[in-house]
Parts: C-alpha cells; structure tokens; sequence
C-alpha cells in the first residue's frame, strides 16, 4: 500500500501549489484528481498579487493569458450609467490577467510534479482520518497517508468527512456560458440589484467567459439564467460564438460563519473552495486558493501544523472576507453602485481606486479611508451606512 505523507485531494490551484510548496521543502506528497486540468466555470482573472505567487510556474510551463487593458462597469439603473477605466494599477504586479483555466491549472500541476509532487489521476472515493493516519480510497487502490489536505472544492469530499458541509446560504450560486471563438482586451461588470449580484464577461485567451452570481438562497438557477440570457441578447456579446453552458457553487461566508468554521484538526486541512476561502462579495478565489495552499505547506512544516494553519487563516485572509460579507449587501442595492458608476466617470482618484481593488492591490480594509481621501463624500457616506447597517445585523 503505498504511502504518503501528505495526500492532497483535489489539483486546482490551492491543491496543486500546496503540492509544489510541500514538495519543494521535502515531503513525499501524493496530488488526486481525475478531472484535472479542465475548463472551469469561472471568470479566470488573476490578480498581479496571485500572479505573483506562481510567476515562475507560468512562464516555465508556457500557460497563456489575455491581458485586460479595459474593465467596463455597469450600474443597472435606468438611465444606463456605465463606465470604462484602464485596467492597470500603479504598483508592482497591479495588472489582471485573464486565463485558460486549463492552462493555468495544468502549469501549475506540472509545477508540483517538477517540484517531486506524485500526481495520482484518479478520483478519492472515500477518505477516512483517523488518530493513526489517513487512508484514501479511489476505485483501483487504497492508499494512505500521514496529512490529506482537501482542495476539492465546494463540495468537498474531505470537507464532509471531517467537518460540516456547506449550507445553502453559506454558497454562492454561479452560472453561465463558454463563448467559443471570441475574445476582447476588455472585462465587463454589470450590477445586478435583484438578486444582488453582478454579470461578468471576461476575455479569455480562445473564448469569452461569461456568467452571473448571486447569493444561492436567494435565488434559483433559472431565474439567474434567464437575467444573463436577456443581457448576452442585449448586447450582442457572444454573436455567433459556440456557447457551452456551466454552472458551479462558490463559498460566500460571513463573520459568523467564519467564526464557527473549522479549517483544520488533527491530521486534515481544508484549503482554496473546500476551506470557505472566498471573497463573497466578487466570488474571486484563486488568490486566497493559491496563498492558503502556501500557507498549509507552511504550517505542514512545523511541529503544530493544523493549528498553525488556521491561526494563519485569522490573521491574514478571514478579516479580508469578513469586510467583504459586512459590505456585500448594501453594495449592490440602494444607491450606492449608482454613486459608484458616476463618481468613476468624474474622478481620476476614483478610477484609480477601482483600478487598485480589481487588480488586488487595494484590500478592502483601508477602502473607505481612500474613498474619502478623493472628496466623493456621497459615496464615502454610503459605504459607512452600508458598514454600520451590517454591524447592526
């Protein structure tokens, strides 16, 4: 029976670079996933500070991008409100770049396997911690092993062996299509007040991603389809492309969630999608999917690992997420995305801000106090009623 010391279920990218990260320190790690690399249902944009994590992987393992040069916002309004900005920022890896998922996540597995990682092409079955260890069940072998990371996403197997699952209103519901054939140096954003939420386009290197999220207790798939269905229509964006429809949960935890929530225990980590690590206001996920496949090599390394892990996770990504929840429902309703789309029309400060947010140089905490700074106090002010009213709830 073959062993590891670490088995990681799931090749994604917080899967495949804690693979790489555990690898290149040494440990004899076992990377399962029958599925991987694949297209996957989301926007594919890479923010500069998740590029510059895996810099290196891409550019040895060739995996291609489209560069934004644009990102266009819309405020559904009637009086159609919309802006275009410059997609860049102003610091050192403040660009957004827009993936082929396949690529993307095949570079980064071939990275792992570089690094010493054993990529296991099959799918676990069945995982079973106990104090002794862990052992793996796919359809051909039993394998096992001292630590299994999951990085299986929302629906996580390993989540739902070792912790809770995820409710219905702690998930984000997304669905969409693959344009084929198409592409564009421009992302499109649209907000979408009921159900709260926003459409996206974004220009992948052979083909538009397009789709639409919302919270998943508030609405249902086809209502949701519908909505993006009549705005492709509208706009004409996908004219004549192949379309391939997806649909796909993402993690969209509050304070509370985040405070009851169970990262880690002994012998098992959840990391990327499995471990709730995702912004639920703009569903992006790769950054913290890279950065907490990084810190559970880290916390491996060290004689306290699981609890080191979710120490790491309070400090540096949680309070990102928790802003994000406090802000997310006031964001998309009321007037404050109208104040937004003009303010971005008007002022070179504001622009520049938004700039700085969508390519993940500007956090949210410290949003406010910028916004403030530019003297667009309409738009400050909403953000601090939206604030207050979320801490009252």
């Amino acid at each position: 029976m073959q062993h590891f010391d670490v088995a990681i279920v799931g090749a994604g990218p917080a899967g495949a670079w804690a693979a790489h990260e555990l690898a290149r320190r040494g440990a004899h790690v076992g990377l399962f996933d029958a599925s991987h690399p694949r297209e996957k249902p989301c926007g594919g944009g890479v923010t500069g500070r998740a590029f510059a994590l895996v810099a290196a992987a891409l550019r040895t393992h060739r995996a291609s991008a489209a560069v934004v040069e644009r990102a266009r916002f819309e405020a559904s309004h009637s009086d159609g409100a919309s802006v275009a900005l410059h997609a860049q920022g102003h610091g050192p890896n403040s660009s957004l770049l827009v993936f082929s998922r396949t690529t993307f996540d095949l570079a980064l597995v071939r990275a792992a396997v570089d690094a010493g990682a054993t990529w296991c092409a099959e799918r676990v079955r069945d995982v079973e911690v106990s104090p002794d260890g862990v052992r793996l069940v796919t359809a051909a072998r039993t394998y096992r092993s001292d630590f299994v990371i999951g990085a299986d996403g929302a629906n996580s197997l390993v989540r739902r062996r070792v912790a809770k699952p995820f409710a219905r209103h702690q998930l984000s519901f997304t669905t969409g299509v693959f344009a084929h054939g198409l592409s564009a140096s421009e992302i499109i954003i649209r907000f979408v007040p009921k159900p709260q939420g926003y459409i996206w386009s974004f220009p992948r290197p052979d083909h538009l991603a397009i789709g639409i999220g919302a919270q998943a207790d508030e609405t249902k798939p086809d209502p949701l389809r519908r909505i993006l269905a009549d705005w492709i229509a509208e706009t004409r964006l996908a004219d004549g492309a192949r379309m391939e429809s997806y649909s796909w949960p993402i993690p969209s935890l509050n304070a509370t969630d985040l405070a009851e929530e169970r990262p880690s225990g002994p012998r098992w980590l959840l990391v990327g999608d499995a471990g709730g690590l995702a912004d639920p206001m703009t569903r992006e996920g790769i950054y913290f999917a890279l950065r907490s496949g990084e810190l559970a090599a880290e916390a491996l390394a060290a004689a306290d690992g699981p609890r080191r892990y979710h120490r790491a996770l309070a400090a540096e990504i949680y309070p990102e997420i928790e802003h994000a929840s406090r802000w997310k429902r006031g964001l998309f309703t009321g007037p404050f995305i109208h104040l937004l789309v003009h303010a971005l029309q008007r002022s070179h400060r504001v622009r520049t801000i938004m700039c700085d947010l969508v390519a993940g140089q500007q956090p949210y905490r410290g949003l406010k106090r910028r916004l403030l700074r530019t003297c667009e106090l309409r738009l400050a002010w909403q953000l601090v009623r939206i604030e207050r009213s979320a801490q009252r709830t």
